[in-house]
Parts: structure tokens; sequence; C-alpha cells
């Protein structure tokens, strides 16, 4: 079975950077589209980027564009999210997921059928 091991998260001030990783332990060897997603104190879970093709294709959400960076290793199987440049907005739970596949990137929460457990990221003055 596919599990998701996350670490990174913590608290920080505005304009700091952050580290998310997130590694896939358990069931077959085979590559999958990894993303990052969060969720807010009270909204819905919501994209923020993925990662495909192992490390060669990435996609961003328009808020956080040009602050994080999404890579992946060639396998398919990790996922790093750095992140520059935080925002109070950006105080949220973030969660890694992972779908198999190679190429397809999708932004829907329904795509992914992998979760980790959620890591917590404070951005506070």
């Amino acid at each position: 079975q596919v599990q998701l091991v996350e670490s990174g998260g913590g608290l920080v001030q505005p304009g700091d950077s952050l580290r998310l990783s997130c590694a896939i332990s358990g069931g077959p060897s085979r590559p999958f589209v990894m993303a990052w997603f969060r969720q807010a104190l009270a909204k819905e879970r919501e994209f923020v980027a993925a990662v495909a093709g192992g490390g060669t294709k990435t996609y961003y959400s328009d808020s956080v564009k040009g602050r994080f960076t999404i890579s992946g290793d060639s396998a398919g199987n990790t996922a790093t999210l750095q992140m520059n440049s935080l925002k109070p907005e950006d105080t949220a739970v973030y969660y890694c997921a992972a779908k198999p596949g190679y190429l397809a990137i999708m932004t829907g929460v329904t795509a992914y059928n992998s979760w980790g457990q959620g890591t917590q990221v404070i951005v506070s003055s």
C-alpha cells in the first residue's frame, strides 16, 4: 500500500522561506504525479503545485507562482516544495498527494488517491 511521508513545515515570519518534502513508501515501483495541496482554517482544500514526468513538468496555482518551486526525482517518487517570500495568507495545513501516472497533471482533489498526513505552515509576525 502506498504511503506518503511528509516533512518540513513550521512557524515563520512573513518573507521567510520553508521547504516541504514528501516521499512515497510501499506499493509497487512505478512513477507518480505528485502534488501539494493546502487547506486553511474553514476553507476548502486547494491545489498549490504539482510535478510530473520525473521532475520535468511542473504546474502552479496563480497564488504561489513565482514564489514556490516544486521539484521531484526522476523516478517520480518524491516531491519537494520550496516556499519563498511567504505571506500570512500562505498559512494552512499542507498535504502531499500522489496519483499513478507520468505526465498528466491534475489540479482537483479527487484526482489523487494517496495523501500524506498534512504538515502545518504558519506565517505570522
